[in-house]
This record gives structure tokens, sequence and C-alpha cells, in this order.
């Protein structure tokens, strides 16, 4: 059951520089087994986020998109990231297929294009919403939501540094 975080359920995003500082101030809750679900448009900004998200662990390999080898496991910083890339993949069966569960509990696992397949990884996650300007708009802002499912989540969205 997705429960929404208030008051900061909502985030307007100016710049990619802002997004990745947005990643950084998430990465401050994130624990191992940690699920991190990121969805929106091509160009949303997904992957900035995911880089911010790495920094705040203090990954210090350069994080780039998965897209072409579905995922990458980043092993410095205080918890393991595991960066994944659904776009390509078919179906359930396909995500099963790249073995997530060999790093879930010790790592922070995030996916991008992951709604609707990597939610069924954990039983609390938290579901990332990008969104980019629609017709007619301009600019680089962007505004995202973010859904907790389960109580554990709902509760640490309340200690989310302000930005």
């Amino acid at each position: 059951m997705a429960v929404n975080a208030a008051p900061r359920d909502q985030i307007v995003v100016p710049t990619a520089e802002r997004m990745r500082e947005l990643g950084t101030r998430l990465a401050t809750l994130l624990r191992p087994g940690d699920l991190l679900v990121l969805s929106g448009p091509l160009g949303a900004g997904k992957t900035v986020l995911a880089q911010g998200i790495a920094a705040g662990l203090g990954v210090r390999e350069t994080v780039t998109s998965p897209t072409f080898v579905l995922a990458r496991v980043y092993p410095g910083g205080r918890i393991p990231l595991v960066h994944v890339d659904a776009y390509r993949l078919g179906g359930a069966a396909e995500l099963d297929d790249l073995d997530l569960d060999a790093d879930a509990d010790s790592a922070v696992t995030v996916v991008e294009w992951g709604a609707g397949l990597a939610e069924r990884l954990a039983g609390d996650h938290l579901e990332v919403v990008v969104a980019r300007p629609t017709a007619g708009e301009t600019g680089e802002v962007r505004t995202v939501r973010l859904i907790a499912s389960g109580p554990g989540w709902a509760e640490r969205l309340r200690e989310l540094p302000p930005g």
C-alpha cells in the first residue's frame, strides 16, 4: 500500500545540480536492503538522481546509466549501490534473471524504469516519480514525487533534510 509522505511528497527541482542534491539528501535516509524505484520519461533526470544517491553514499566511481548492461554494482561507499535500468526488460522473469536478490540485503538497489516490475523485490520501498515540463512548457524544472510504500519509508521521509 502506497502512503504519500507529507509535506515533502512533491519537490520542485529547477536544475540537474539540484536533482543531484536531492539524491544526496535521499542517501542520508538509506539503509542496507532499501529499494528505490525511479520512474519518469526519457531525459527526466533519473540517472542524475542516481548519481546524487551514489555521491551521498560515498561511491567514488562515476555512475552512468546502466541501459546497455542492465545493472551495475558500485561497492564503494558506506553502503554498496546496485543501479539497474529496467527499460529494455520484457517482464518480471527478465528482472529475476538479473539475480538482484544476491545483493538485496546488503546494498541499496535503485531501479530506473522499474515501476510495475521492481516493487516486488522489497516489501517497503520508495517510488520516485520525476515529471518533466509538459508540452508548451519550457525549462529544466522537474517535479519529483516521493511515494512511500510501507510504514518504514513513510516514517523516514519525515526526516528528509531540507533542500
